[in-house]
């Protein structure tokens, strides 16, 4: 064999090496991360197929005004809505905006009016609206919006109707199958594939940098105060207002939530043709409003940012970064600016014990005649 033919040779066989090596340490490697066992596979499969179970399937969200006045509680359907808004109307009460997806209730209630800041966020909820009656500015901005609205001033009795429990007009209900009955009716889409407003995530979020927060309590006006007390055992927050704990119309199981959003922005007195005070609520602009995240018995500071009515409002921590949120239902309470929000850990309560009995708000709401 003459000295090309040995130096082929040579070649091949090194080239044979270094693949023969490249396999070797590609299986060693294999093994290494190979799972050791049947339930480690298990792990790894439900791992990857983890989803959020609050915010899922393609059924379009429906956004329905309740009551509540105290001669309304207790409401129904409050701990099936994936989401809670909660302003202030006139005379210092507050509404409530419960947003459902994907639940079949038989009773959902008491239901009122519109009141048209209600409508910004059933918009960025890309949510069928349900009320019962509506405030002059709520009529004019449904319209202006084209807003798929359910009213039930204008529904035969199939989709709202009167219980004798309760005096009106603190006693219209409804259901989820009667609200999608008439949407369907109406034309209304039924389905979206629009995002959530909250950047849910399947695993558990607990702030490990905020501060304790154990109670919450929240001042809306003079006369309306909510408080939240953290159950350590569920990981929830019970609801109270004020100090009357909440519970369901049906089932009379505590309103609990997940998770806790507030948002601080004004709310002033607007001049309608009714003249009975309703409110106006500066919620949305360039510049962001301050609030708090609170889930599992930690607060952080957040930034809340609404651009236009129509827009979602982003929720950002204070280096900028989009929260993540804990896969549960969440109230939402926007209150003024000037509220005295108490966040109390295991520290202050005790202390709070042993001074006052009870939490008393003393902010006011501000208003801008």
């Amino acid at each position: 064999m003459g000295g090309k033919g040995v130096k082929f040779l040579i070649v091949l066989l090194i080239i044979l090496i270094i693949v023969a090596g490249g396999s070797l340490a590609y299986k060693i490697y294999q093994d290494k991360n190979k799972p050791t066992s049947i339930n480690d596979v298990a792990e790894e499969q439900v791992q990857g197929e983890k989803e959020i179970k609050i915010f899922n399937g393609k059924d379009r969200p429906i956004a329905v005004m309740l009551d509540n006045h105290k001669d309304a509680w207790p409401q129904a359907g409050l701990n099936d809505a994936y989401m809670v808004y909660e302003i202030v109307v006139e005379g210092g009460e507050t509404r409530l905006m419960a947003c459902f997806k994907g639940v079949d209730l038989d009773k959902i209630g008491s239901v009122r009016s519109a009141r048209h800041y209600f409508l910004d966020y059933a918009m960025e909820n890309d949510a069928i609206y349900a009320h019962f009656g509506w405030s002059p500015k709520a009529e004019k901005d449904i319209s202006r919006y084209t807003i798929n609205n359910i009213n039930g001033i204008e529904e035969s009795t199939d989709v709202f109707w009167r219980v004798n429990d309760k005096a009106a007009p603190h006693n219209a209900v409804t259901s989820t199958k009667a609200l999608l009955a008439s949407a369907r009716s109406k034309g209304y889409r039924t389905t979206s594939t629009e995002e959530s407003v909250l950047h849910y995530v399947p695993d558990e979020v607990n702030l490990e940098e905020g501060q304790e927060a154990l109670s919450v309590t929240i001042p809306h006006s003079n006369s309306h105060t909510v408080k939240y007390e953290y159950d350590e055992t569920t990981k929830r927050y019970i609801r109270y207002a004020r100090d009357v704990k909440q519970i369901d119309w049906e089932t009379e199981e505590n309103i609990t939530t997940k998770n806790i959003i507030i948002v601080k922005c004004d709310n002033h007195d607007l001049k309608d043709t009714e003249n009975k005070g309703r409110q106006d609520l500066e919620n949305y602009g360039k510049d962001p409003f301050e609030g708090y995240y609170i889930t599992n018995g930690k607060a952080i500071k957040i930034q809340c940012i609404k651009t236009a009515r129509d827009e979602k409002t982003i929720y950002k921590d204070l280096d900028g970064h989009v929260i993540d949120v804990n896969d549960g239902n969440t109230f939402v309470q926007i209150c003024p600016t000037d509220a005295e929000i108490e966040i109390e850990g295991a520290e202050e309560a005790e202390d709070e014990v042993e001074t006052t009995p009870t939490v008393k708000a003393t902010t006011k709401t501000k208003t801008n005649n």
